[in-house]
């Protein structure tokens, strides 16, 4: 029986859809008309052709399926209209758990986020019982993170055998959009960060995320949360260990967080008015105002989830988007 994996095509799904296969399993992908496939490119899967906003298809994507590993998700820090980005990640979400209750599926793995969970006042790890409340969650995505965490674990308590993990801040290979951290690892090699702020975030490789996973399925209690993450660091530590890698120096200049809400203030109105994405997104830098540590000590302890050191994962990184930038040049 095939597993069925959204969001193949992306970051995270590819890590997902590479270690199912890499375990000799059947991988089934449901994709959307028109999404770039470079990430599966190659690769021994079958292609169901859908959208999460589509019900129908959820259903041909679903039959048969043993387990389903919900990966996708509208990642977008700024949208024009953020109805968008709560329909495919809220309303989408309820419909593919609709459709994998009506198949019979063995387990679905829901990924949600850190971001959908609470954060410790003074800055100290926060785990998967940290209180959180919908009016605690900076920005839209984080909030339809949030509300798809809900719909979850209602189908978990209703019965379908439901997962959830919460990745931190992945980092690795076939960040094809890429993700904001994906960004940073590009404008550095790009000489595009003259300064940084003061924030920390917790990165792990995207290669142990997928793994976490798939022993989340495996090993993963019906209805819990498991935080997939790793290493706590500040901003200007991972910016240290880039520049380690990659013998490029590091910015020395820190701002404080009034520069860059302004600019992102300003860049944001003017995508408003313009149509363009803001370069320096609102939202995302008033992410970046909190410190967003994690604890995953649940997932090491009953997942045995690995934690491979984030250094080779930014190393994996940089060449990836080194080689993709000279394929295109």
């Amino acid at each position: 029986m095939p597993n069925l994996v959204t969001g193949g095509t992306g970051f995270l799904g590819a890590h997902v859809v590479r270690a199912l296969l890499a375990r000799g399993r059947e991988v089934r992908c449901l994709v959307r008309a028109g999404t770039p496939r470079d990430n599966l490119d190659g690769l021994p899967v079958e292609i169901v052709t859908g959208d999460l906003n589509d019900p129908a298809s959820l259903g041909r994507a679903c039959s048969g399926a043993d387990i389903v590993y919900h990966v996708a998700a509208d990642y977008r820090l700024y949208a024009p209209d953020p109805r968008e980005i709560y329909r495919t990640n809220v309303d989408g979400t309820r419909a593919l758990l609709r459709a994998a209750e009506v198949a019979g599926v063995t387990r679905f793995v829901h990924t949600s986020s850190v971001g959908a969970l609470g954060l410790s006042p003074d800055g100290s790890p926060a785990n998967e019982t940290t209180p959180v409340t919908l009016d605690g969650v900076i920005g839209h995505y984080k909030r339809s993170k949030f509300l798809a965490e809900r719909e979850a674990e209602a189908a978990a308590r209703a019965g379908l055998p439901v997962v959830i993990v919460n990745p931190s801040t992945p980092v690795g290979e076939y960040d094809i959009k890429p993700t904001p951290t994906g960004q940073i690892v590009l404008d550095f090699l790009a000489r595009r960060l003259p300064a940084y702020v003061r924030t920390g975030l917790n990165l792990i490789d995207a290669k142990d995320v997928a793994e976490g996973h798939l022993l989340a399925a495996e090993r993963g209690r019906v209805g819990e949360k498991y935080i997939l993450g790793h290493r706590n660091v500040t901003l200007k530590e991972m910016l240290d260990l880039l520049a380690t890698i990659t013998g490029l120096a590091a910015p020395r200049l820190r701002v404080p967080h009034a520069l860059p809400l302004v600019v992102g203030a300003i860049d944001t109105t003017l995508a408003r008015w313009t149509g363009r994405s803001p370069r320096v997104p609102l939202e995302a830098v008033r992410m970046s105002r909190k410190t967003m540590y994690f604890d995953a000590s649940k997932a090491v302890s009953e997942l045995g989830l690995p934690q491979t050191d984030v250094a080779l994962a930014l190393g994996r990184a940089v060449d990836w988007f080194r080689a993709r930038a000279a394929r295109a040049a």
